[in-house]
């Protein structure tokens, strides 16, 4: 299929679901109008209006993009708005698409956004304005919504949160699979580098001059700040934009997905709303990845539909045009119930937990083994476990989701742990933990855990994964220490996730060392891993029993 072939296809299912929409056609679109438009230093962005054929003024749907690709995309939605009365205005971000000044992620859009807000403020022909935009479209408007005009009433936010060091990490190992491929395809020039030996250069610290053409040094500085209490997530630009969802006085509704790389920064940003924001703002989570593909395998999702359309026309209509402010409302898929649950608050009710304890014998157990055992595996960074059924990639994102996943015994630093099958079903809701107590012969070394239903027809397909550390074993925010051959208890909390495992389904852990590219590999040896240029075998062991009981933590949903 060629790209206009694409396109036109694209484009017909998107206006199928504008006219699934609850907000009729009204009018036709009217003028457009392209200007530079230049902020406080006096740089001018490439600035696109739409408006509808009627009267001033009218509210104004507003996006900031850095992404020229998207401009036929935002042209055919200024379209379909406009048709609903809506004026569109479609800005882009310095350095891009015919805007001046040079690009650089991030540290401009806070003042070049707020500029426009002014500009608009002023604008006579605009009566009100709702902030759109997905990943980093959502950014543009997170970075700026704690100061923006009186005439933003809103914000529609999808797939991004404001903690970036959760974005960025988790226990220390960098998320490789967003950052390391978004870095290769935001540099301002053209890369022809391999991905995946990308990923895997090292030390990594070099790979910008390597082979991606130049330094990088906003990269760069991703990938040695690993501790999370360092100055630099904690001061300047990271903590503004953490701390401003604390300050938004707006009605925010954030769109995210269980299998999207935001989520975990995504759940951090809206509890950390202010109680006026967040008293009349939405959270919907749904089956999705970063793009709002259902990524659901081997269950039901019938009563899946598209709403990405109609869900933020119909917000916008609700507060721009009739001037409503809903009730705070959380909305979560379940998944293998095919079905939504809507509360008032997040996160919503729980009713305790049910354990699994790890046996030597590969067992999950619903009591501890009264004597110790000990699961034994090596693990080498030169062969990683690669990812398959994730949470937080981009470049792979055809491996995110829950997915199919191999037999136990698939690889031998795999460790797989089954239980018997499920009397009733279980439902779970929030955040799972995996409690292990472990030892390795490394300085440092990381471990990995997998969560699985198993279905009566042998299919497994993960429902949680994460990944730690010893150095920052249990959530510590700088780097610790270890010494070979101390067991240690470490814990694996995953992201929060709403399913229900069917009674007669087992579950099933895997336990290894290493999940590539979604986390960068771990070398064996202590420090900052960017830093490293050498790897080294370690010897992990898992201890099980009364003594060390590694187990399973599920929070259930009332």
């Amino acid at each position: 299929m060629s790209q206009q072939e694409s396109f036109c296809q694209y484009a017909k299912q998107q206006r199928e679901l504008f006219a699934n929409s609850h907000v009729p056609v009204i009018t036709t679109p009217g003028l457009r109008q392209e200007v530079m438009l230049p902020n406080s230093e006096g740089i001018k962005f490439r600035t696109q209006f739409f408006f509808p054929r009627c009267s001033f003024p009218v509210p104004a749907i507003v996006v900031r993009s850095c992404y020229p690709t998207q401009e036929p995309m935002l042209v055919l939605k200024a379209e379909e708005y406009n048709k609903r009365g809506f004026a569109f205005v479609v800005q882009w971000c310095r350095g891009i698409n015919g805007s001046e000044g040079e690009w650089e992620p991030n540290i401009y859009d806070r003042s070049n956004g707020l500029s426009l807000m002014d500009h608009l403020q002023n604008d006579i022909r605009i009566e009100s304005i709702g902030y759109w935009g997905d990943s980093y479209l959502a950014f543009t408007g997170w970075v700026m919504a704690d100061a923006v005009p009186e005439k933003v009433k809103t914000m529609y936010l999808g797939v991004y949160g404001c903690d970036r060091y959760v974005s960025a990490y988790k226990d220390g190992l960098f998320r490789q699979d967003i950052l390391t491929s978004w870095a290769m395809g935001n540099t301002g020039r053209q890369i022809d580098a391999d991905y995946m030996k990308s990923a895997a250069y090292r030390p990594q610290i070099e790979v910008d001059e390597a082979m991606w053409g130049g330094k990088l040094d906003w990269y760069r500085d991703w990938i040695t700040n690993t501790d999370k209490d360092s100055a630099y997530w904690n001061d300047g630009f990271w903590k503004m934009l953490r701390d401003i969802p604390g300050k938004i006085q707006i009605p925010i509704y954030v769109r995210e997905g269980w299998y999207d790389h935001h989520l975990g920064s995504a759940l951090v940003t809206y509890k950390s709303l202010s109680q006026k924001s967040r008293s009349h703002s939405t959270l919907e989570i749904g089956p999705w990845n970063h793009g709002y593909q259902c990524v659901v395998s081997h269950q039901s999702t019938e009563n899946l539909t598209d709403n990405s359309i109609s869900s933020p026309i119909e917000w916008f209509d609700t507060i721009l045009r009739k001037k409503e402010l809903p009730d705070e409302t959380v909305k979560e898929y379940i998944i293998g119930e095919d079905r939504w649950n809507t509360g008032s608050c997040y996160p919503l009710p729980a009713n305790g937990k049910l354990r699994f304890y790890l046996s030597g014998t590969g067992a999950l157990l619903k009591k501890a083994d009264s004597q110790t055992t000990v699961s034994q595996y090596i693990y080498d960074p030169e062969n990683p476990v690669e990812s398959h059924g994730a949470e937080s990639v981009l470049q792979t994102m055809s491996e995110a989701g829950s997915l199919l996943q191999p037999s136990p015994g698939y690889r031998r630093d795999v460790i797989s742990f089954l239980s018997a099958p499920l009397e009733e079903n279980v439902h779970i809701s929030g955040e799972i933990n995996v409690k292990l107590y472990v030892s390795s012969d490394a300085d440092d070394t990381s471990f990995s855990a997998k969560l699985m239903e198993v279905f009566p027809d042998g299919a497994a397909v993960n429902i949680r994964g994460t990944i730690t550390t010893l150095a920052y074993r249990n959530g510590a925010t700088k780097r610790g220490t270890y010494t070979p051959g101390q067991i240690v208890e470490i814990n694996l909390k995953m992201w929060d996730i709403a399913w229900t495992a069917k009674a007669g389904s087992q579950l099933r852990l895997d336990v290894a060392s290493s999940d590539f590219p979604q986390y960068a590999v771990h070398s064996n040896y202590s420090g900052v891993w960017s830093l490293q240029t050498e790897t080294k075998i370690a010897h992990q062991a898992i201890y099980s029993g009364e003594e060390y009981p590694s187990q399973v933590e599920l929070p259930l949903r009332q």
